[in-house]
């Protein structure tokens, strides 16, 4: 007989224990109140004699109560009941304490790598920790069902954002921009009415993101389609105030001419109001908001002329960087781009060309921006091309009452991740207890799932009015309950998983990129997929399948598996797991096998996916990196661009090496101090030139030739 714990694992039955436990209890008690050895093991023969395989450990401890009771040895089960309830409380106490401490002094390295985007030393930003320490605390003891709570201290999956859960927000979203310009909104009591010129709608834009990004947690994305319609009010404007003032005494050239510079001027301003106003402005949670900018050009856009030079304004100016407190220029965080491509513009010899090998320069330089492919995308959600929530969270297709489908002013209701490997490494090669196990798991990832729906529901419109009444998401009535948003679909919530590389080398032996390794891997993904239709069709909610939730939670997994089963070759050695489905980092496969593989997976994660690929020295690889761009068009629906960091080729150490004050690179690992045997290249340094790495002192700016 198996006993399953609280955390849901399996251990063999010890009656020992169950005889442990009630002599404890009998200490409590007069001796004449006390079972005798006899009635002890009475109670233990009769749940040996239940002839169960698999036994919940709170289940023996209700039948240790119920036959102390039947042998009217009250006062002694009472003993046991408090006993019991005791062991609760304690696995109960609080636990933040120390981590809030060591957040004040700067010694919580946990909660300072968890986000690169916060500056943990910043009074705000530790405001915003200290009340998720709280939050986090809170959610494991009391608000998590103990099982839950476990499971996600054990590792046998994530529950994301407990540092939120307390509060009835949700995960990311598609901000309804269009309805929000068009048709007004409110801000802190205040009405702002449809902008008449493009410069003030972009600073309405960044209000509007602003507040969003402090009542969510997680990415939000703006479609910046909609602010073509705006360059064309300011392009008439301008147009009235010349041909007014200048109509019969200058040329209709000349007054072309004019109109053109005012516009640029205005388009300019526009844009540099958006990139620095993301860039400067730090919401509640103490950091710039996590923006998604959506660049895409439709067909069909009556403003797609004012579009394309949206975009390429954006992308010049992306390129050039923001300057730091240096003056230095360097690549901002956000907002994050997506660039997508289609027929007028991938490199085909479409009309929008340039805008490509514009995107391709800047990405050279600034990583960003990502591309999506529509001719991919339109294969895997019913035509449509859309963006990402944030950076890689997609949803569903949609459609509203009149059958229009509808993205935007739609979000996601929160993640929980399954790690993959630990199901292998208990499965211990045995394929039919893989499968039985996997089959578990995912019924306790269910339970946490529903966790996050139900903690919404009944969450009132004027929680977040930016949200729920004045457009961002809907335009609820005050007082009206969110919870229509939350079911039929309308709002995705998510199954995460890790490690599918690590998974089919457990269980096969092999790689998931070879033969018998995919198809296992296939066959994982389709359980994957079977489970999430399956919540889908009992529920009516938006459950999907999610690649790539998180590149911190790689190391989180493995390293609990590390503790919990030791060192396991090209499993937990490595100290990370791979992201959902993709290859593992050192295998050696190109850039266009590489994605023409992963394209199948993402193809199975439609509630979030995206591919990286690696490319050394990305400002002397353009040529390259155009042909992998027209690649991607045809075979990947999303991927982006990425440049290895530092990397010493004589122990294969891949991290940071080392500057010493002579400016010297070090190895860390095994103290090679050879140049030519190392990479290292910067990308936040604050300094982006294409063979230089720059050290930034108090007075001065030191530059070393970069050897690759």
């Amino acid at each position: 007989m198996k006993v399953i714990k609280r955390d849901g694992r399996a251990v063999d039955y010890d009656r020992e224990k169950i005889i442990t436990a009630i002599k404890k209890a009998n200490k409590e008690v007069r001796p004449k109140l006390r079972a005798n050895n006899d009635e002890i093991n009475e109670i233990v023969k009769y749940i040996e004699e239940l002839g169960k395989k698999r036994i919940l450990v709170e289940d023996i401890q209700d039948i240790i109560e119920q036959k102390l009771m039947a042998i009217q040895k009250f006062e002694l089960a009472k003993k046991y009941i408090v006993y019991r309830y005791t062991r609760q409380l304690v696995r109960k106490q609080n636990t933040t304490d120390e981590s809030i401490l060591g957040l004040i002094r700067n010694e919580n390295k946990e909660l300072a790598e968890e986000n690169s985007n916060k500056n943990t030393m910043l009074a705000s930003t530790q405001r915003d920790y200290i009340a998720g320490e709280v939050s986090r605390d809170l959610t494991k003891r009391i608000l998590l069902p103990e099982k839950l709570s476990k499971a996600h201290e054990e590792g046998i999956l994530h529950f994301h954002d407990m540092d939120y859960f307390v509060q009835p927000i949700f995960n990311c979203c598609l901000i309804n921009i269009q309805d929000m310009l068009d048709n007004g909104t409110v801000i802190n009591g205040k009405m702002l009415e449809t902008p008449k010129s493009f410069r003030v709608a972009c600073t309405i834009v960044t209000q509007i993101i602003a507040t969003v990004a402090s009542n969510q947690y997680g990415g939000q994305s703006v479609d910046l389609k909609h602010l073509g319609k705006y360059l064309r009010k300011s392009k008439d404007k301008f147009e009235k105030e010349i041909k007014e003032k200048y109509k019969g005494k200058l040329s209709q050239e000349i007054i072309d001419d004019l109109i053109m510079d005012r516009l640029k001027a205005e388009l300019s301003a526009g844009v540099q109001t958006l990139q620095y106003q993301i860039n400067t402005l730090i919401t509640t949670n103490g950091q710039s908001p996590f923006v998604t900018l959506f660049l895409n050009l439709e067909k069909d856009d009556p403003y797609i002329e004012e579009n394309a030079m949206i975009i390429e304004e954006i992308l010049k100016q992306r390129y050039q960087g923001i300057k730091n407190e240096a003056g230095v220029y360097i690549t901002p965080a956000f907002p994050k781009l997506v660039y997508v491509l289609d027929e007028h513009n991938c490199l085909k010899g479409g009309k929008y060309d340039y805008l490509t090998k514009l995107a391709v320069k800047c990405s050279s330089k600034r990583m960003y921006p990502d591309y999506i492919s529509a001719k991919k995308m339109r294969e895997n959600y019913e035509g449509n091309v859309f963006s990402p929530m944030g950076c890689r969270s997609f949803l569903a297709p949609w459609k509203d009452e009149n059958g229009k489908y509808k993205f935007e002013g739609r979000f996601n209701q929160g993640v929980v991740s399954i790690n993959l490997p630990q199901v292998a490494i208990v499965a211990d090669g045995n394929e039919d207890k893989f499968w039985r196990l996997l089959n578990e798991r995912l019924e306790i990832c269910y339970e946490a799932l529903m966790c996050r729906h139900y903690a919404l529901l009944g969450t009132k419109a004027e929680t977040s009015p930016i949200h729920w009444r004045y457009g961002a998401i809907a335009r609820l009535e005050q007082g009206e309950t969110i919870d229509k948003l939350l079911k039929n679909g309308y709002s995705s919530i998510s199954l995460g998983y890790i490690g599918i590389y690590e998974t089919t080398k457990l269980m096969t032996g092999e790689s998931h990129t070879s033969k018998k390794g995919h198809d296992f891997a296939i066959k994982v993904m389709k359980r994957l997929q079977k489970a999430v239709k399956k919540w889908k069709e009992q529920t009516g909610l938006g459950f999907a399948l999610y690649g790539t939730p998180a590149e911190s939670l790689c190391y989180r997994f493995a390293r609990i598996d590390k503790e919990r089963f030791g060192e396991i070759k090209d499993v937990t050695d490595k100290g990370y797991y791979t992201n959902s489905y993709h290859v593992d980092v050192r295998e050696k496969i190109d850039a266009f096998e590489k994605l023409r593989f992963e394209s199948e997976f993402q193809s199975m994660s439609t509630g979030g996916a995206i591919s990286y690929i690696e490319v050394p020295n990305m400002a002397h690889n353009l040529c390259a990196m155009e042909t992998v761009v027209k690649f991607i068009y045809d075979n990947i629906q999303y991927a982006e661009f990425n440049t290895k960091s530092d990397y010493c080729h004589v122990c294969g150490f891949d991290g940071e090496i080392i500057i010493n004050d002579d400016l010297e690179w070090e190895c860390p690992n095994c103290g090679n101090k050879d140049k030519g045997k190392m990479n290292v290249t910067r990308r936040t340094c604050g300094y982006l030139g294409e063979n230089f790495w720059n050290v930034g002192k108090t007075k001065e700016i030191k530059q070393r030739v970069l050897h690759l």
